[in-house]
């Protein structure tokens, strides 16, 4: 062949191979959250790249067997093209065995460096870059190749297949989509700046509903505002001016003994009407309603499911002693998923301050003490077994923590600096030296 025949060949043999580059990166980035979209807007060849997903063993052997005929008869050409004209030029300087063994590795230098650019570098980054459409543009054509190739894609895959069963590798991909894939997928959008950093949080908080306790958004026992079934009118009416809420627990003669619960506008109805206020009958008579126990252990998407089915949004919590422990409301469900956007600033449990060390609230739910200190929550202590980082220093401590005691935990120091009673109230977080 000529040279300028020769460079006409490479440049076919760059041109298909780097076709089988693009198909093969194209295949396995492509995405199959944003193909089913395509094929469910009626995109049929994404529907193509969804099955060749689901069974890519023929379809990286085509693309293999391929690459590598390219390449050999890339080197073939490239040493008949280039070496005829190096050899003559090095002639003058070295012998003729020694032009021709420089001759032949620049040869191959010239041919690779094409290759490599052209042939693999470029066309990968293209493919990178718009993944489903190079997946759905290419996947077509692949097909006919593939049909060329039957013979001896068959040889080869069984082969392959062979080799996989042997090594006990899975021979399809695993498409199950995890929470750790949303998390990460959540984390790219903030970066890119498609989600708000409020958006970010909500949607982390929503995928934690099934890891978080009840325990990290209840109001707890030493906040619950109750009253005793004996109590009288003007009793009532001053706590309620004093502590205004929606719902009041009902209790015989302590708060572990449960009656049910009142509702305030229940209440605030009998006030309008004159009537006398009495939370005296039987539950689900007059004002007292039938509360929701729920135990302790369970997760907040269980919280949700059991509010749900039993048509409530206020449930008491109670321990495996039948000790209330604390109430939860819808509302409380739902402001552990939205905190950030709807919770007010008084309000907010982790303080940054300016020195960059945080004021923590004892009862901060741990996950959210570890989001902001990016601590590795596998490796806390007794990981489980506490739900606040008021048990997370009682287990550093192993006893219950005083004022100015501290610890320390993955680079941060923890101090106790208020504490009322056994209750721990604020905790300072700086980062140790």
């Amino acid at each position: 062949m000529s040279f300028g025949q020769s460079l006409f060949v490479i440049a076919l043999l760059i041109c298909c191979s780097a076709f089988f580059a693009m198909a093969e990166i194209a295949m396995a980035s492509a995405r199959t959250l944003k193909l089913q979209q395509l094929a469910d807007e009626g995109n049929p060849r994404a529907a193509l790249v969804l099955a060749v997903q689901a069974h890519p063993g023929s379809y990286f052997t085509v693309v293999q067997i391929g690459q590598n005929m390219v390449a050999i008869l890339g080197g073939v050409v490239g040493d008949q093209a280039f070496s005829p004209y190096v050899a003559s030029a090095l002639q003058g300087s070295f012998s003729e065995a020694t032009a021709q063994t420089i001759a032949l590795i620049i040869s191959v230098l010239i041919t690779t460096s094409f290759f490599i650019l052209f042939a693999d570098l470029l066309p990968k980054r293209v493919a990178l870059s718009q993944p489903e459409i190079a997946a759905t543009a290419l996947v077509g054509p692949m097909r006919w190749v593939s049909r060329l190739m039957h013979p001896a894609v068959l040889l080869f895959n069984g082969l392959a297949n062979v080799l996989v069963r042997l090594l006990g590798l899975p021979q399809q991909r695993d498409e199950r989509v995890t929470s750790d894939d949303l998390l990460a997928l959540t984390e790219a959008g903030a970066k890119a700046g498609v989600l708000h950093q409020n958006e970010r949080q909500a949607i982390e908080n929503l995928i934690e509903l099934d890891t978080r306790t009840v325990e990290s958004a209840m109001t707890t026992r030493q906040r619950i505002v109750h009253f005793l079934v004996d109590d009288d009118e003007t009793l009532i009416r001053a706590r309620i001016a004093q502590q205004p809420h929606s719902t009041y627990l009902v209790c015989q003669e302590s708060i572990d003994q449960v009656l049910g619960y009142v509702d305030a506008a229940d209440l605030f109805a009998r006030v309008l009407k004159g009537e006398p206020i009495s939370l005296r009958g039987e539950p689900g008579k007059a004002l007292l309603q039938r509360v929701l126990m729920v135990p302790d252990r369970i997760t907040l998407s269980e919280m949700l499911q059991q509010f749900r089915e039993a048509h409530e949004d206020f449930a008491v919590i109670v321990n495996e002693y039948s000790l209330v422990v604390g109430v939860i409301t819808l509302n409380d469900v739902m402001s552990t998923v939205m905190a950030g956007l709807v919770q007010p600033h008084d309000e907010e449990q982790i303080v940054r301050r300016a020195d960059g060390s945080w004021l923590m609230d004892g009862l901060t739910p741990i996950v959210d003490v570890a989001r902001a200190l990016e601590l590795d929550t596998e490796a806390l202590p007794e990981a489980g077994s506490y739900d606040t980082l008021a048990g997370l220093l009682m287990t550093l401590l192993r006893r219950v923590p005083r004022r100015t005691d501290n610890a320390s935990l993955q680079g941060f120091r923890f101090e106790v600096l208020d504490v009322d009673s056994s209750k721990i109230d604020q905790v300072l977080v700086t980062k140790e030296a």
